[in-house]
């Protein structure tokens, strides 16, 4: 099999393996990391559609991490997907008014970031055991609200970790937020700042760029190291789930050999798409990669006139995870349509930070011909819950709905019918009055749980353990900073 290396979106020279790169997280250079080139899937569907989750995902995944035994990234993938998911195949796909719904969300955090984040704690100290690290991994996150919690419960009491995750305040659901800062575990801490996630991302960036920090840590026996999705440890665990999809289509005979399907995917940060994309690379059969963006439409902007411009008011909305105006994975996306040009890519970037916008050239913009793009609104977002669960009973969490929202776009615009997969990427339990009241207003009457209870009957669903769990949960982090005191608190927690 043929070694994958990495190398940063950010610099021409040097090359990473994958465990080195997992470690690493984010480039010196401030770079993200990318294979030197896309594997090609080197077993059939037929194989495929025979195969568990687990299975699917060790096909995909040793395409990448070309530098991890058989035995190690077995043992990486048989921890993560195990008895966590509270369903067998990991990744159920519903049928749902001849859609299909992709469900990401019963792992042990309910939401598509457990995907991810089951595996990454064995990658990452499987990683560190390759490379003799002695250090300790300190784990830095920002979150919009559904990777903070799917990392701790990942990382906590892992031996040789800890883990520190920033999020807005005010900026995540009721129950988001609950779900962290009652998380258990001698190595996680919590943070909420004063600011967006946009702000929270670039602090931790910033400190990950801070060379005399890392210096200072490194004296004193820790490593940063990072569990967001600009992590290749935490992307291309997502490409496996598009496969796994495709597989298990062909193998119920909705797809047939070489048919292609669309996929949905709702995004804020562009990773989960970008493995979709990944996915279509290695040759699986995907015609249009959708793209649903909420009122925070700066990805939907972007495919429509090749400009990103993040200069704009920044919305809170019902659909907390999306509102991102920095969508950090597009950086990959963007080397890549520039040739793998890392000059061509640090002047968009560099652009991105001195003036919060940049324009690709019209040679990089017919290359996004893959790609659609559209948004929901606020208003198109609940009356999507709505009608679906009128006709259907079929109860979706606020994120899956703009996916949703934007599909029905696009066939109105289109009249595709190619057999089209929506990612649903977080249990309506994560959002209950956001989801509840868009079903019926009266609800918004009723506190949290209780609203949990009423989605329990009126869904026919039991509720999942990760809310059962934080009902009584004490609170156990209680930190508010501001921006500029995110480092401060960093070297607090590791005194």
């Amino acid at each position: 099999m043929k070694e994958i290396l990495y190398k940063s979106t950010r610099s021409k020279e040097g090359t990473l393996k994958a465990s080195e790169a997992i470690l690493k997280g984010l480039a010196d250079d401030g770079g993200l990391f990318v294979p030197l080139e896309i594997p090609k899937l080197d077993v059939s569907v037929e194989e495929l559609s025979k195969m568990t989750y687990q299975q699917v995902a060790y096909e995909v995944m040793k395409l990448y991490f070309t530098d991890f035994t058989e035995g190690e990234l077995k043992y990486c993938i048989n921890n993560a997907y195990d008895s966590k998911f509270d369903t067998e195949e990991i990744a159920p796909l519903a049928e749902v008014q001849g859609t299909y719904y992709l469900e990401l969300f019963h792992g042990k955090t309910i939401a598509f970031k457990d995907m991810a984040l089951s595996i990454l704690p064995y990658l990452l100290t499987t990683s560190a055991k390759k490379n003799n690290v002695k250090n300790e991994i300190v784990i830095l996150t920002a979150t919009s609200g559904d990777t903070g919690k799917a990392a701790m419960a990942g990382f906590a009491d892992v031996p040789g970790t800890r883990i520190i995750v920033f999020y807005p305040d005010g900026g995540v659901s009721p129950i988001q937020e609950k779900q962290m800062v009652t998380q258990k575990g001698d190595n996680t801490y919590v943070v909420a700042i004063k600011g967006n996630f946009d702000q929270a991302q670039s602090g931790v960036k910033a400190i990950f760029g801070d060379k005399e920090l890392a210096a200072e840590m490194d004296k004193r026996g820790y490593q940063f190291s990072s569990a967001n999705s600009i992590n290749i440890g935490r992307l291309v665990p997502q490409v496996a789930y598009y496969v796994y999809a495709y597989a298990k289509l062909y193998a119920e005979g909705k797809l047939a050999k070489d048919q292609k399907m669309n996929v949905v995917v709702p995004t804020g940060n562009f990773g989960n798409i970008l493995a979709a994309y990944y996915a279509k690379n290695m040759g699986l059969p995907i015609a249009k990669l959708i793209c649903a963006s909420n009122e925070n439409k700066v990805l939907f902007d972007f495919f429509k006139t090749g400009e990103y411009d993040k200069n704009r008011e920044f919305i809170l909305t019902t659909s907390p995870s999306m509102d991102i105006l920095i969508s950090s994975n597009l950086e990959r996306l963007i080397y890549k349509i520039a040739g793998n040009d890392a000059d061509k890519n640090n002047e968009l970037m560099n652009s991105l930070k001195v003036n919060g916008k940049y324009d690709i050239t019209d040679d990089m913009k017919k290359q996004l011909d893959d790609f659609y793009g559209n948004y929901a609104s606020e208003e198109e977002t609940a009356e999507t819950i709505r009608d679906t669960y009128d006709k259907t009973g079929y109860i979706m969490d606020t994120h899956t709905s703009v996916a949703a929202s934007v599909y029905k776009k696009y066939k109105a615009e289109t009249n595709d019918d190619t057999v089209t997969v929506i990612a649903s990427t977080a249990s309506p339990f994560k959002f209950t009055r956001s989801v509840m009241v868009a079903i019926d207003p009266k609800y918004d009457s009723m506190g949290d749980f209780e609203l949990v209870d009423e989605l329990s009957k009126i869904g026919n669903v039991k509720v999942p353990n990760a809310i059962e769990e934080i009902r009584n949960a004490e609170v156990r982090h209680n930190n508010l900073v501001e921006v500029d005191g995110m480092k401060d608190i960093v070297k607090k927690f590791l005194d």
